[in-house]
């Protein structure tokens, strides 16, 4: 994927697991996102999830999350020691690869509107998407909790929402939403049950009372532990790092008799920044991040792409059914479409003319969401027809079987469809560059149409062979027809 944003949201449930488990399958259920990491606090009653994918479907995740959350948590009921004011309390979407702080601001906008007109949900932008100075700050907004937003909301109009009514939601109340760079969250755990001392350490550390820069604090209690905890947000690690926190937070509670019980990690963390730890620690000389095997090893396998796509050859090699001709026809797909991306984007280096820089771009961004969902697509048909075969194995006296397998069989049926659509798709956007490239673009292009073509062929014939698996269903002469016009399509010059 040349673009990738990075979205973590936070959801005031961490004891549920049924709900917990709802919001991350909403999330994978949307193609071209992988959940990267879940984290789940009782005490705080929070639970923490970081998911990445192309701009588009990783807004529609978040969406659909904030969806499902707002059927599963009633706020009305809930308890926990983490500062919130929404059921979805926090959603910020993070530039990771290819994409810019401008990219997240747009979604962060395109989200909140969503949130408030189908949900309901009134929404405060923040950090760099926020509109007003005075709400850039996470911690401005949420000061108070839901009574204090609430009564915000009634008595000032400054505090009118970006998105939506006045009010809170009866049961998800409000969300927040926005664009930051990444952060990491860090809790340092006090071998203590005294709140004020955590509370005395976070008011010391924290960059808004002339503590540490770029730390964010609050003392909590861990009532299941019999502890209590300095919770941090580090907003910039490279300008203060994870182990001068730890340092500040131990000297401060030294001062007051009282040792550091353990510290931990809230999501996920940057490479660099255990780097920096392990540096400092080791009082390591010259140590760079080249060091590191899994980094090297990164590095080396993008560098060596045989060895990337190797591992899908491997897996296509395997004495299994799957992944099999609908994975290819998916991978060839999303190659061609690759071309295509590539074309448009050295064509857009040197193009000035306004009107051909703005087809350009579309074409460019249309060919991006074909080629992540024909990548999306390769895992998609695969677990179509493992569905099937297990389905297949299912007792014959089992009374859901048949069910279960007509079911399979009509998902094995649309992605390869889908594929062919998406192969085509991309195909004629191929065409429509070549008048803009140069002799050695256009046999790119070229290269790309070929291929588009022999993946949507090879979808087409996926498409029969699971048909006719269904010979004995009166619908198969009614959708072998319907394949008519794609048929013709896929063939037309």
């Amino acid at each position: 994927m040349d673009r990738l944003v990075e979205c973590v949201p936070n959801f005031s449930e961490g004891r549920k697991p049924e709900t917990i488990d709802a919001l991350v399958h909403a999330i994978q259920a949307v193609p071209g996102v992988v959940v990267l990491d879940r984290q789940s606090d009782a005490d705080h009653n929070r639970t923490v999830l970081t998911f990445i994918g192309p701009p588009e479907s990783v807004a529609e995740a978040a969406f659909r999350a904030a969806e499902e959350a707002l059927q599963r948590i009633n706020l009305t009921t809930h308890r926990g020691e983490h500062p919130r004011v929404g059921a979805t309390d926090v959603i910020p979407f993070v530039p990771i690869r290819g994409a810019t702080l401008d990219d997240c601001v747009h979604l962060a906008r395109l989200v909140g509107r969503r949130l408030a007109e189908e949900l309901h949900i009134p929404v405060f932008l923040y950090e760099h998407a926020a509109k007003e100075p005075f709400r850039t700050r996470i911690e401005d907004i949420r000061r108070g909790g839901m009574e204090e937003l609430a009564e915000r909301m009634r008595m000032n109009p400054e505090w009118a929402p970006d998105f939506g009514d006045a009010k809170l939601h009866r049961t998800a109340g409000a969300t927040i939403v926005g664009a930051r760079r990444p952060l990491i969250a860090y809790n340092v755990n006090l071998a203590s049950k005294n709140l004020d001392i955590a509370k005395a350490i976070a008011y010391t550390v924290r960059a808004s009372n002339g503590g540490l820069p770029s730390v964010k604090a609050v003392g909590i209690t861990l009532k299941t532990r019999g502890i209590v905890q300095v919770s941090m947000n580090l907003t910039n690690y490279e300008e203060t790092p994870v182990h001068v926190v730890y340092e500040a937070v131990k000297s401060e509670a030294a001062k007051r008799g009282v040792e550091v019980q353990s510290s931990e990690v809230i999501g996920l963390i940057p490479e660099a920044a255990v780097a920096q730890v392990a540096g400092h620690y080791l009082k390591l000389e010259n140590f760079s991040m080249s060091q590191i095997l899994e980094a090297r090893m990164a590095q080396v396998l993008t560098r060596d792409l045989s060895t990337t796509v190797g591992q899908f050859l491997e897996a296509v090699s395997a004495p299994n059914a799957a992944p099999g001709g609908g994975s290819v026809a998916a991978m060839t797909g999303a190659a061609a479409m690759a071309l295509g991306v590539m074309v448009a984007g050295r064509l857009l280096e040197k193009e000035t003319q306004p009107q051909k820089v703005a087809t350009l771009r579309s074409k460019r961004d249309l060919l991006i969401q074909l080629r992540d969902r024909l990548q999306a697509a390769i895992r998609e048909d695969a677990a179509a027809y493992n569905a099937v075969l297990q389905n297949i194995k299912r007792p014959m006296i089992d009374p859901e079987r048949g069910a279960a397998l007509q079911q399979s069989l009509n998902v094995a049926i649309a992605v390869p469809l889908a594929i062919m659509d998406l192969a085509v798709t991309g195909r004629d956007v191929l065409r429509e560059l070549i008048p803009f490239a140069s002799s050695p673009l256009a046999a790119d292009l070229k290269a790309g149409i070929f291929v588009a073509r022999a993946a949507g062929e090879c979808a087409l014939t996926c498409v029969k062979v699971n048909l006719e698996s269904l010979k004995d269903d009166p619908r198969g002469p009614d959708l072998l027809k319907q394949l008519a016009p794609y048929e013709e399509r896929l063939r037309r010059d």
